[in-house]
């Protein structure tokens, strides 16, 4: 515990903001263009100053050693902050699934929250997983993540990049990312897959009916109403998507603390 006046803990609050400014600035939903900026950087201070208040912290020297501390602060915040939002990229890489099957990979959608073009039902999807995020206070557990990667990375601390686990750690995550894409996917892809064979089987025996013409709004009836059954389905999906995004969080953030 220390006071607000002591000037010895300032480089300590200097990277413990750092961080938190990374981390902000990668995680899904405090990190979106719709956000203003000078919000960011007020609630990165603010967090800064309550874990200044609660926490020991060490008595740090501004010298070179300092500059590479600075650099590892930027380093851990971006990768605490980019494992949550490449984890949650899961559901559009689903709907550009989706997309591809209905016909609507060719249309896509802009997103005003990253500012990136998007396929249209993976934009759909991902507007029900942020719902789904703020109403169980998801975005609460991502700030306590981020407070909790203090105890497991310690300010003074250096990063062992020969640890190994890096690779095992990221290859099973974007093992686990693709994997739950699919399982959204499948039940709408599975449907038109059917939806296929059943205009190919009718092209075989009716040569005179276009299956072109008859196909493409008949799949994307399907399609929705694929979806509007699927979607209890989707939110178990989406409750086990940020439940593995929790854990995924910890488990580097273990690994970059070396414990």
């Amino acid at each position: 515990m220390l006071t607000l006046v002591d000037l010895n803990y300032l480089p300590a609050f200097l990277l413990i903001f750092i961080r938190l400014l990374a981390f902000v600035a990668t995680v899904p939903i405090f990190s979106y263009r719709n956000i203003p900026n000078p919000f960011k950087i007020g609630f990165a201070l603010f967090m800064s100053w309550i874990i200044v208040i609660t926490m020991d912290l060490p008595v740090l020297e501004i010298d070179l050693m300092f500059i590479v501390l600075i650099l590892k602060e930027v380093l851990v915040g971006l990768i605490i902050g980019l494992v949550a939002t490449l984890i949650l990229t899961a559901v559009q890489i689903a709907g550009g699934f989706i997309d591809f099957q209905m016909g609507f990979a060719i249309a896509n959608v802009m997103d005003p929250q990253t500012g990136a073009q998007g396929p249209i039902i993976g934009q759909y999807f991902y507007t029900f997983a942020l719902m789904f995020l703020l109403a169980i206070d998801g975005h609460h557990l991502l700030i306590n993540g981020a407070f909790y990667s203090f105890e497991l990375i310690k300010l003074d601390q250096f990063i062992d990049f020969s640890n190994p686990n890096y690779i095992i750690a990221v290859v099973t995550m974007f093992n686990q990312i693709f994997l739950i894409a699919f399982q959204m996917a499948i039940p709408i892809v599975g449907s038109l897959f059917l939806v296929d064979v059943a205009l190919g089987i009718i092209a075989r025996t009716v040569p005179q009916l276009n299956v072109f013409v008859v196909g493409i709004p008949l799949k994307i009836t399907v399609s929705f109403f694929s979806i509007s059954i699927f979607i209890v389905f989707y939110i178990s999906l989406v409750r086990r998507l940020f439940g593995y995004t929790l854990d995924v969080m910890d488990t580097f953030m273990r690994i970059l603390g070396g414990v």
